[in-house]
C-alpha cells in the first residue's frame, strides 16, 4: 500500500506560507523572517512510523521545495498513492481544499491544528475528504492504513472521523501518546533538510530540529496546539539519552552543524535539563544548540550547565511589559522574574531571541509603548513582534468573540503579520497594526545604532593598537595584539546602552 503524506502548497500574493511544524501557521513576512522555515515534525514522525510498519511511505513538502499546486497534482498522478494525508491549518484551509478538490479516485484524509474538521459539517460541505484525523495523528494514520489494507472499515480507529455508506462516524478521541520513545526519530531521507532554517542567533547551517518533548503544563489562552492538537496541558517529555542519542547521529552521520530544540516549552523539568546537559557533556559533544524556553522557569544553575553544554542560544516568548495583561491570558509568567533571567542569559554570551505581540485583552497605547521600550531595552539579539491572532478553538477566541471584538471571520487573513483580525477593548484594528510596523522600526533604528557604536568603538581599538605597536615595535606580538583587541571588545562593549 503506497501512503502520500503531503505539506500542500500554501502561496499569496507572491509569497509562501508557513504551515505544517509551526504553532503559527502564517504567510511570511520576508523582511522579519528570512528564510524561516520549520520542519514538518507531525508528518516527519507519522512517515518514519508507517515506513517502520512496512508501509511504502512518500513525504512530500511542496513548501519546502516550492512545488505549486499544478506541479503537486502532476506528481500526485506520477505516485498514484492509495491514501494522501494532508496536514492543514486554519489559516491556509481555504487554499488546502482548493487544491484537495482536484484530486480524483484517490482516498484524502486531513490532519492538523483546524478545529473546524472536527465538526461533521465540514463533510457535508467537503464530500471529497474522506477522514479527519484528530490531535497527534502518527497512530490514527497507522492504524486506518491498516484496517484499508485489510479493507476493514476503520470502527475501531480512535481519533478518526471518517465517511462510509451510511453517513459520517466520528470515533472516540485518541489518548495522547504516553512514551514517545516508542516512536522512531522522525524522517529526514527523501526532504530537503537544508531549507528546514531555524537557527537563532545565527547558528551554522545546516540545522536540524528536534523535539525533546510534547504539550505544556501552562494555561496560555492563545496557544494553538496544546488546546487543539493535544486537548489540554498534560506534558510529556523523551529520556534525554534518546534525545542525545538523536543529536549524535544527526551531528556525527548526517552532518548537520547545530540543533535547535523546538519544543512547546523546553525547559519545563530542572532535573531534566541537567541531564540533557550532562548527557551531552559525558559523551564529549561539541556543536552549538538551542532551546525554546521561558524565561521565568529558567534559573542561574540550568543555564550555566547548559552553557557549558554548548548552549549558543535561547528563544523566549515575554509578549508583553504589562503583568495584569499576561496575567488575563493565564500565562502568568513572572514578568519580574523572566526579565532577570534574560538579563542573566546575556551575561553568559548566550544568545537572545524574544517574541512579543500587540493585542491582549486590556492592551492600550500605553502598553504598547512600554512593551517596545521593554524590548528595545533587553536587547535581544533578534525579535519578533506580532499581532495577537486568536485561533477557533482556543479560549481566547471566544473570548474576543463574546465580547464582539473580531473584526473578520475571513479565517485567510489569521496570520498575525499583516491583518488584525480583532479589536480591542481601547484600540482599533488599524492601531494593532501600526504598533506592529512601529515596533519594528524602532528595533531597526536601535539595532542601526548598535551597529554604528560598534564600528566606532572598533575604529578606537585598531586606533589605540596601532598607537602600541608605534610605542612597542616588534615586540609587540599579534598574540599580544589580538589578546588587547579582546580586551577592549569585552570593557567598551558592555557600556553601550541606549
Amino acid at each position: 500500500m503506497k501512503i502520500l503524506l503531503v505539506n500542500l502548497p500554501w502561496i499569496k500574493n507572491g509569497i509562501w506560507g508557513v504551515r505544517a511544524g509551526s504553532r503559527w501557521p502564517h504567510i511570511k513576512d520576508p523582511y522579519t523572517e528570512g528564510n524561516y522555515l520549520p520542519y514538518p515534525f507531525f508528518l516527519g514522525y507519522a512517515a518514519s512510523l508507517l515506513k517502520r510498519e512496512g508501509f511504502e511511505v512518500k513525504l512530500l513538502d511542496c513548501i519546502a521545495e516550492s512545488i505549486e499546486a499544478e506541479e503537486f497534482l502532476s506528481l500526485l498522478q506520477e505516485y498514484s498513492p492509495d491514501l494522501i494525508l494532508a496536514e492543514i491549518s486554519t489559516v491556509s484551509l481555504k487554499n488546502d481544499l482548493e487544491i484537495l478538490r482536484c484530486i480524483k479516485d484517490t482516498p484524502v484524509a486531513v490532519a492538523g491544528p483546524d478545529i473546524s474538521i472536527q465538526e461533521s459539517g465540514f463533510f457535508q460541505d467537503n464530500p471529497f475528504i474522506s477522514y479527519a484525523l484528530i490531535g497527534e495523528y502518527e497512530y490514527t494514520l497507522l492504524e486506518l492504513s491498516q484496517c484499508l489494507e485489510k479493507n476493514e472499515l476503520p470502527r475501531r480507529v480512535k481519533g478518526l472521523i471518517y465517511r462510509d455508506k451510511s453517513g459520517i462516524r466520528k470515533n472516540p478521541p485518541r489518548p495522547l501518546i504516553k512514551d514517545l520513545d516508542e516512536l522512531p526519530w522522525p524522517l529526514r531521507e527523501g526532504l530537503p533538510m537544508d531549507k528546514y532554517i531555524d537557527a537563532p542567533g545565527g547558528m551554522p547551517l545546516p540545522c536540524a530540529q528536534i523535539w525533546s518533548s510534547r504539550g505544556c503544563p501552562f494555561r496560555c489562552a492563545f496557544c494553538l496546539w496544546p488546546q487543539v492538537m493535544y486537548g489540554g496541558t498534560r506534558f510529556r517529555y523523551r529520556n534525554p539519552v534518546n534525545v542525545v542519542d538523536e543529536i549524535e547521529y544527526l551531528i556525527t552521520k548526517r552532518n548537520f552543524r547545530s540543533i535547535y530544540i523546538d519544543d512547546d516549552t523546553t525547559n519545563v523539568g530542572k532535573r531534566r535539563m541537567i541531564q540533557l546537559a550532562e548527557e551531552i557533556i559525558r559523551r564529549r559533544l561539541k556543536f552549538p544548540w538551542a532551546i525554546m524556553a521561558r524565561p521565568d522557569l529558567m534559573d542561574e544553575e540550568v543555564l550555566l550547565k547548559l552553557k557549558e553544554a554548548g548552549l549558543f542560544a535561547v528563544k523566549y516568548g515575554v509578549e508583553s511589559a504589562e503583568q495584569e495583561l499576561l496575567n488575563r491570558v493565564n500565562k502568568r509568567m513572572n514578568l519580574e522574574r523572566a526579565i532577570q533571567m534574560i538579563r542573566y542569559t546575556k551575561t553568559l554570551g548566550i544568545k537572545t531571541h524574544l517574541t512579543f505581540t500587540f493585542g491582549l485583552p486590556g492592551e492600550t497605547e500605553d502598553t504598547i509603548e512600554r512593551t517596545i521600550e521593554l524590548a528595545i531595552s533587553l536587547d535581544p539579539d533578534s525579535v519578533q513582534f506580532s499581532i495577537m491572532t486568536p485561533f477557533p478553538g482556543t479560549e481566547l477566541y471566544h473570548w474576543y468573540k463574546d465580547r464582539n471584538l473580531i473584526v473578520s471571520e475571513d479565517f485567510s487573513e489569521y496570520d498575525g503579520n499583516y491583518k488584525a483580525v480583532i479589536k480591542g477593548e481601547n484600540l482599533s484594528s488599524f492601531q494593532l497594526e501600526n504598533a506592529r510596523k512601529r515596533a519594528y522600526r524602532l528595533w531597526r533604528e536601535h539595532r542601526n545604532r548598535r551597529r554604528e557604536a560598534h564600528f566606532f568603538i572598533q575604529g578606537r581599538h585598531f586606533l589605540l593598537l596601532k598607537e602600541y605597536l608605534k610605542r612597542y615595535g616588534p615586540k609587540y606580538t599579534l598574540l599580544k595584539g589580538v589578546r588587547f583587541l579582546r580586551y577592549l571588545r569585552r570593557r567598551y562593549s558592555e557600556s553601550i546602552q541606549f
